[in-house]
């Protein structure tokens, strides 16, 4: 019987916060997560490109961090679950607030934003992630999926 040998990569999973909970912002409302993600967006791009991104919550839905999750075109970019729900686990979050911007200015959601929306939070209950809220950015507003009870 011969040995066989593969060369297999280690996989270790860490998360090292720099500060501590208690100064992390607090999110309490869909205007206390728009004033975050705008005074965290490049307001350069906000009218040119649309951009997704995601706030990782802790259980008390303090700050963990903002991801970038994609940037795309004027017309859409791409929010890959997999990438979504990978960070979130990876950063240990108890729950997600999704955001993305639309560079018309329009924050009324497509059909599109509806229905990745529903499909991240039946995807975020099988893993006991809680899909906050969906805020759709723009440089004079948003609009909250939680507020207008589509969450």
């Amino acid at each position: 019987m011969e040995n066989s040998f593969y060369q297999l990569a280690e996989i270790e999973i860490s998360y090292k916060p720099k500060f501590k909970s208690v100064e992390r912002p607090q999110i309490d409302s869909a205007n206390k997560a728009y004033q975050v993600l705008i005074n965290n967006w490049d307001l350069n791009k906000i009218e040119l490109v649309e951009e997704f991104k995601i706030i990782l919550l802790n259980r008390r839905n303090r700050v963990l961090g903002i991801v970038n999750i994609s940037q795309g075109g004027m017309s859409g970019t791409i929010a890959d679950p997999k990438i979504i729900f990978a960070v979130a686990l990876k950063a240990c979050a108890s729950g997600i607030i999704l955001s993305h911007s639309h560079p018309s200015g329009e924050s009324s959601p497509s059909e599109a934003d509806i229905k990745l929306t529903r499909k991240l939070t039946e995807a975020g209950k099988l893993l006991d992630l809680q899909i906050l809220d969906h805020i759709i950015v723009c440089s004079d507003g948003y609009y909250s999926f939680m507020d207008e009870g589509m969450i």
